[in-house]
């Protein structure tokens, strides 16, 4: 009992220091972001006045939304993309899953079955074994 007092302070003083070092990361991070977000506004308009000097401030205008408006709508369809991709993931795991859930709850039924047999065991424990092999084998391919 009286190691675990010395131990909890120092398991104190260990989460302060981390605790501190988080709120710095995240204060200089927050910094960083919202310079890089400032930067990026003058960016943009740069860009605006030199498009409004080629083209006009109204076309500017129009063709900087536009351009905005492409990208907003490019992340979106890609990130449906990605959210198809990985439910069909998912569903295709679990019903590999399922299948060898299914396959192993069957070999166990039949097992006292087929060892009773000495007839049977000597057919059915290689063909137990070349449909595994065979099962594995499929569940291996992408």
């Amino acid at each position: 009992m009286n190691l675990l007092v010395p131990l909890a302070a120092l398991l104190g003083f260990e989460a302060d220091a981390v605790k501190e070092r988080f709120k710095r990361t995240l204060m200089g991070n927050a910094i960083m972001a919202m310079l890089a977000v400032i930067g990026v506004c003058f960016l943009l308009v740069a860009a605006f006045f030199a498009l409004s000097a080629a083209i006009g401030p109204i076309y500017a205008a129009l063709v900087l939304a536009g351009v905005f408006l492409l990208a907003a709508f490019a992340v979106h369809l890609t990130l449906r993309a990605s959210a198809v991709r990985e439910h069909r993931a998912a569903l295709e795991k679990r019903r590999s899953s399922e299948a060898g859930a299914f396959a192993t709850t069957a070999a166990l039924t039949a097992l006292p079955v087929v060892l009773k047999s000495p007839a049977i065991r000597t057919l059915f424990l290689p063909a137990a074994v070349v449909a595994a092999i065979v099962l594995l084998g499929s569940r291996r391919k992408p």
